[in-house]
């Protein structure tokens, strides 16, 4: 809000932060963050402790990111070797960012698409993916309707990463068992996995 504020009345606008890729091909690389409410990316040691679990090299994966924001999931999911990896953004201005990364880095693997989350996982293929990454915005109440959404798309043995404020109970019905979780702060990280 600070930045826009700026802007209006003319003045400098504030700079945008950054968060670094910490694993793969592109380690180091920065991503910028906007200065937009909400927008809270996913911290560094969550991060490695997520790949710790699913594992390093990611070849052969199609992995979802849902709620992209700053892409740093997504973008971690390609550097590790993802063979598809698609960002979902609804905000226009964070999805041009998003590809501009994109074409910074030659990342082949990663698409950006500005949609819903919701929607368009409500619309999509079922079993089509083995990782779902699901980041949604805190304040709007989104995670048993994003995991609803996001369950059907996992493959056999697929895995939904969910960042909530609370540890999210799926309902039994999704097939989903809890397979690792932990607490960074405020933010609890679980690691679901699809029964195969």
């Amino acid at each position: 809000m600070a930045a826009q504020t700026q802007k209006a009345a003319g003045g400098p606008r504030m700079a945008a932060r950054e968060v670094r890729i910490i694993g793969g091909q592109w380690k180091r690389s920065k991503l910028p963050v906007a200065d937009k409410p909400g927008l809270r990316p996913t911290p560094d040691r969550v991060r490695e402790t997520l790949f710790n679990w699913l594992g390093q090299d990611l070849d052969g994966w199609r992995v979802l990111d849902a709620f992209a924001g700053s892409g740093a999931l997504g973008f971690e999911a390609a550097s590790r070797g993802a063979t598809e990896v698609l960002l979902l953004e609804r905000d226009a201005e964070l999805a041009r960012s998003l590809n501009s990364s994109r074409e910074r880095l030659k990342a082949a693997n990663l698409r950006v698409e500005c949609s819903d989350a919701l929607n368009w996982m409500g619309r999509s293929a079922p079993a089509r993916f083995e990782l779902i990454l699901l980041d949604p915005p805190f304040q709007q109440d989104l995670f048993l309707p994003a995991l609803r959404a996001a369950a059907p798309l996992l493959a056999p043995g697929g895995f939904v990463y969910l960042e909530a404020a609370e540890v999210i109970v799926p309902p039994p019905e999704l097939g989903l068992e809890a397979w690792r979780s932990g607490r960074a702060g405020a933010v609890h990280f679980q690691l679901l996995r699809r029964s195969a």
